[in-house]
């Protein structure tokens, strides 16, 4: 397609996403793709993590015709209802005219502009294989360009990510080979462990994290829900726009999680 675009239409957005992101793949725990429709055409993307009410302002704000995130709406089991909350947040999209744009399990997964795969683009680490032995695995395996010590290693996921991650430290062992998965994906821990691989790196931590990383002998790094998947969303909306000729906008809205 031309990148002289100014404008293209939300279906031809959509149409565009998907077919990169390939949702129909993917058994998830909520709608992938259009989740609220908006005004038919799109000038500027927004991107963020989540579509909280923080970020939905933001975008508004910001001039957004759609709203892209990695966390949108009707989770599966959640309250249907549309009350609260929820209420408020729909219908301030709904009054702006913006579109919200979710995908959840295919931006972790994809292969170039997924989570997992832009985090190890941030962090350096050489992608060598899936996690969990999936055609489209959520989380990755690979080494650093050379070892470092667990402690020094914390230290430069501060520094890429600003903010303190958790650190485990099992053993003095430096770390060459690491398994990661980004977000709420500490249960993958045992599995990192089966692999033989010197450290571990998720988003969030849970009681038995800290056990199984103990008694495994591999280190254990928690950096944060929100600060490891801020970088595929940013990719998925750079490329769209690049793609369809339209303006892009990252924005992040912090959550110490």
């Amino acid at each position: 397609m031309a990148t002289s675009l100014q404008e293209t239409s939300l279906q031809e957005l959509v149409a565009e996403a998907n077919a990169i992101m390939e949702p129909e793949a993917f058994a998830d725990y909520c709608p992938n793709g259009l989740q609220v429709e908006g005004r038919a055409e799109v000038r500027r993307i927004v991107s963020g993590v989540t579509a909280s009410q923080a970020m939905i302002d933001a975008a508004v704000d910001a001039g957004a015709d759609v709203l892209l995130v990695h966390h949108g709406f009707f989770w599966r089991g959640e309250d249907p209802c549309v009350k609260g909350m929820k209420r408020r947040r729909l219908q301030r999209l709904l009054e702006s005219g913006v579109s919200l744009v979710a995908y959840h399990l295919p931006l972790d997964a994809h292969p170039v502009l997924g989570n997992n795969a832009q985090l190890a683009k941030e962090l350096g680490f050489v992608v060598e294989s899936g996690l969990d032995g999936s055609t489209r695995p959520v989380g990755n395996v690979g080494r650093l360009s050379e070892p470092m010590a667990a402690r020094d290693f914390a230290a430069k996921v501060a520094s890429v990510l600003g903010r303190e991650p958790l650190l485990e430290e099992v053993g003095e062992h430096p770390i060459h080979r690491i398994a990661w998965c980004t977000g709420a994906a500490q249960s993958y821990i045992d599995r990192a462990a089966e692999l033989g691989v010197d450290a571990y790196l998720s988003g969030e931590v849970s009681e038995p994290t800290i056990h199984s990383a103990r008694e495994q002998g591999l280190h254990y790094i928690a950096a944060g829900h929100h600060a490891t998947e801020r970088y595929g969303v940013r990719a998925l909306g750079a490329k769209l726009a690049e793609t369809l000729g339209i303006e892009h906008q990252f924005i992040d809205v912090d959550n110490p999680a």
